[in-house]
């Protein structure tokens, strides 16, 4: 008998990144899109994710040699405000189009926590251009910010380019807590600082353009106080979060992922600092894998029956979609 494969996917900002394989092995296929999914009135659009993900699944499986897919992952940014209509409409569309039983729909933080730590304990904060943390006691799940670079991802890429772009003009204006170096970086960056409110409020990826600028700020640090100073209260504003949502008892583990951690030791030192001061019964771990890598072990465990990662609407919603 043909064991029925998986599909996992992850949509995020980027596009689609899907996977199939055999539960309990690795994929044995992967494929990437470029097109978000869109939003609308409904949010998160179902009709163009299945656009996307459903011929590209059919080949992917075709080229895995696999006869049926049991179950599908789909985690997806904005998820958890947004997925309404996902929710609603596509566990069924994904048992007409592909045939699959067993459907979990997550937030990309919640695929995110199961690829850095699987089914155990704590707590995930993961960190781009927007910031959200995620934890768990295995029993109900805890969020902590991702409310957008207007209302919040305090800590993230954003806020710290912004928080950069504001020294930058405090400098260019002669006013306390400028600072030369970043403002010379970001007339390196994007021209006169005179030109940067018309190239910023326009846009509709003005949060990608401040978090342009959030690597020179850590580039800056070393030698200048004031980027030092919004790197230290970055890393204040992203133990909180995760201190937020790492349970209290017991020995539970935090994980950090997301590309903003990529800028290294000027921001990784200051948050391990806050994150033992904040969290002292809780122990810092590397990341196991990415959200897709969570996305592939949560299919893996929903097709063996042995899902312990908390089932809650907004967050993780598994579905039995029925079949043969």
């Amino acid at each position: 008998m043909t064991v029925p494969g998986y599909l996992a996917v992850d949509s995020g900002g980027s596009g689609l990144r899907i996977a199939v394989g055999v539960p309990g092995r690795e994929p044995s296929a992967r494929r990437e899109t470029r097109e978000p999914v869109r939003t609308g009135a409904r949010g998160l659009d179902p009709d163009h994710l299945l656009e996307q993900l459903v011929p590209v699944a059919r080949a992917l499986a075709a080229e895995a040699g696999l006869d049926a897919l049991g179950t599908a992952v789909v985690g997806a940014a904005g998820f958890a405000s947004l997925g309404d209509a996902l929710r609603a409409e596509l566990p069924g569309a994904l048992a007409r189009e592909l045939g699959v039983r067993g459907v979990a729909l997550a937030a990309d933080a919640v695929t995110a926590y199961a690829g850095a730590l699987g089914a155990r304990p704590g707590a995930v904060l993961a960190a781009g251009t927007g910031v959200i943390a995620v934890g768990t006691d295995l029993t109900g799940w805890r969020r902590a910010d991702g409310w957008g670079h207007l209302l919040g991802d305090c800590g993230g890429g954003a806020w710290i380019g912004r928080a950069g772009l504001e020294a930058a003009l405090r400098a260019h204006d002669g006013r306390d807590g400028g600072s030369a170096p970043l403002l010379a970086r970001a007339e390196e960056r994007f021209g006169p600082v005179r030109g940067l409110p018309g190239l910023l409020y326009p846009r509709d990826d003005r949060a990608a353009v401040l978090a342009s600028f959030a690597p020179r700020v850590a580039e800056c640090a070393a030698h200048d106080p004031v980027a030092a100073d919004i790197l230290r209260t970055a890393a204040r504003h992203l133990a909180d979060s995760a201190a937020a949502v790492c349970p209290a008892d017991g020995a539970p583990e935090v994980a950090l992922t997301g590309g903003l951690f990529r800028m290294g030791e000027p921001l990784l030192a200051p948050v391990r600092e806050e994150l033992a001061r904040r969290l002292p019964h809780a122990r810092e771990v590397p990341a196991e894998g990415d959200p897709l890598h969570g996305a592939v072990r949560i299919a893996t465990d929903l097709a063996a029956g042995r899902l312990l990662l908390p089932d809650e609407p907004a967050l993780l919603c598994v579905t039995r979609t029925g079949g043969d």
